[in-house]
């Protein structure tokens, strides 16, 4: 009797353990498509995350490598951030510009 609840509490530990372990997705705080609608209503979205979907990557535009996606939204920075169209990516916002029609975000901790 005592090896079978022994042979239970064991198998139960190592479940807790790897559910504990388990990465847990966090939720971004917008979307590309509320980071938009946020921004043009004059919110600030700096040190909160966005989730979106790069439509073009541009290499080379004067901001450096620019990660477009929703209307008027561009994700620059001057790191290669190795993304191709279509792939979903998560980033934090350090800061905002809006030039010529279109928002200029800078970002942090890129996660694919």
């Amino acid at each position: 009797m005592k090896k079978r609840v022994l042979a239970i509490l064991t198998v139960l530990s190592v479940l807790f353990a790897l559910t504990a372990c388990g990465a847990q997705a966090v939720k971004p705080d917008y979307t590309e498509k509320t980071a938009e609608t946020a921004l043009n209503a004059g919110k600030d979205l700096e040190g909160k995350t966005v989730q979106l979907t790069v439509d073009k990557l541009a290499p080379n535009s004067m901001f450096g490598y620019n990660m477009q996606t929703g209307k008027h939204l561009n994700f620059v920075s001057s790191s290669n951030p190795k993304v191709k169209a279509g792939d979903k990516v998560t980033v934090k916002v350090t800061k905002v510009q809006s030039m010529m029609g279109s928002f200029i975000i800078t970002y942090s901790d890129l996660k694919k």
